[in-house]
């Protein structure tokens, strides 16, 4: 059994943010339908390959199932209310006024399915100013004040690299959509639930807000790569674009460790360098002894020497390393898959690990790939049902 086995989900996500959300439900255990529509499928299946299954679309769709139906057709929309009943969950990230469109809001599915529990993932919530504003994963970055911190502190603000502003509020959504369902088991009642990208990003701002907003009177400042040595980004050899190793010192004992570590003990007794105000205040000069160091070694070398010593550090590790890490393949996190457009592919795990549910990693669906199985199961369709749905173009 595993933790989730008993949810059913209907999803109809694209791109990011909503897939992020219902995946994370689906690897702790929940039945995913991914409901498509019919042409092109989730948009997301084209980023940057123009035809085809995208690593981007497989890398946010593992252990779901795929079924097409055409929702603006009168009967693909009947076929959508009729599955509702059979399911715990609807999930939908589309654009401002698209579900309303359709008519499959909230309380449409609450008339066929009293318990339902239907999440909503927009850029900027259904109320307020924005409401009606188009939102990718870097505008809520943008707009929650991630741009405003990132970058050198006499340089503009900066786009941060990870999708944190989609994938940050599809795991929030996620949390929000098992709780609602923990609920529904005392209560027997569904909910709405709505989850704005803005607002969910702002939590992972958190610590920038509290350490140098002043309770919100003023911006906090970009710091660059560390506020001063020995918190920095330090060169390893054989010097290549990703070839640092980030060193964050935060008390007198990792101090005084990595003096040792690095064989130049007399530094923890250098009056530049004897307290942490000094340190800050010759920054410059105490970077330069580290670097002296860390020039010497490989990237992977200085993590192990100084993590072995208890100093906190960490390669530079770029998204290629991910694949080769030594740690993360014995931990069983790096999975290999067979795709049946791309061949052996290679995808990162879960990171949360359940003594008592274990789901196995499955690929990504191909477009409408379950759709019979699917409608056969929820619905009872036949054969000829089934093809009479595919000659009208409501089922693909």
């Amino acid at each position: 059994m595993t933790a989730l086995q008993q949810m059913r989900i209907l999803d109809m996500t694209q791109y990011e943010a909503g897939t992020s959300c219902t995946q994370a439900l689906a690897w702790l255990g929940a039945d995913v339908v991914k409901v498509e529509p019919p042409g092109r499928g989730d948009p997301g299946r084209r980023v940057q390959v123009g035809e085809g299954n995208s690593p981007y679309f497989i890398n946010w769709n593992s252990n779901k199932r795929s079924i097409v139906l055409d929702l603006k057709q009168a009967r693909g929309r009947e076929l959508l209310l009729e599955m509702a009943p059979h399911y715990d969950v609807f999930v939908e990230n589309y654009g401002p006024g698209v579900v309303e469109k359709l008519d499959i809001g909230y309380e449409v599915m609450k008339s066929v399915n009293p318990g339902i529990i239907y999440a909503r993932l927009k850029g900027f919530g259904t109320s307020g100013p924005y409401a009606s504003y188009k939102c990718f994963d870097m505008v809520a970055q943008a707009a929650a004040g991630a741009f405003s911190v990132t970058g050198e502190p006499d340089g503009p603000p900066m786009l941060p690299g990870p999708t944190t502003g989609d994938a940050g509020t599809g795991v929030q959504l996620a949390l929000a959509i098992t709780a609602a369902y923990v609920q529904k088991q005392q209560t027997g009642e569904g909910q709405l639930i709505e989850i704005s990208m803005q607002e969910a990003m702002t939590y992972f701002m958190r610590t920038r807000i509290a350490n140098g907003a002043d309770w919100g009177r003023t911006a906090a400042p970009r710091l660059g790569n560390g506020t001063t040595a020995p918190v920095n980004l330090y060169p390893c050899r054989p010097f290549g674009p990703n070839d640092y190793a980030y060193i964050m010192v935060v008390t007198t004992r990792m101090w005084d460790a990595l003096c040792i570590a690095i064989e130049r003990p007399e530094l923890a007794v250098d009056p530049r360098f004897e307290s942490g105000t000094l340190r800050r205040d010759n920054s410059d000069a105490l970077f330069e002894e580290i670097e002296r160091w860390t020039r010497q070694h490989t990237k992977y070398e200085v993590m192990r020497i100084l993590g072995e010593a208890g100093v906190p550090c960490s390669a530079n590790i770029d998204t290629h390393d991910l694949f080769e890490d030594e740690h993360l393949n014995e931990r069983g996190f790096v999975h290999t898959l067979d795709h049946p457009e791309h061949g052996e592919i290679r995808l990162l795990g879960w990171a949360p690990r359940l003594s008592k549910s274990q789901v196995p990693l499955r690929r990504a669906p191909l477009m409408g790939e379950h759709s019979d199985e699917v409608l056969r199961a929820d619905l009872g369709l036949s054969d000829d049902e089934l093809a009479e749905l595919r000659e009208s173009a409501t089922l693909a």
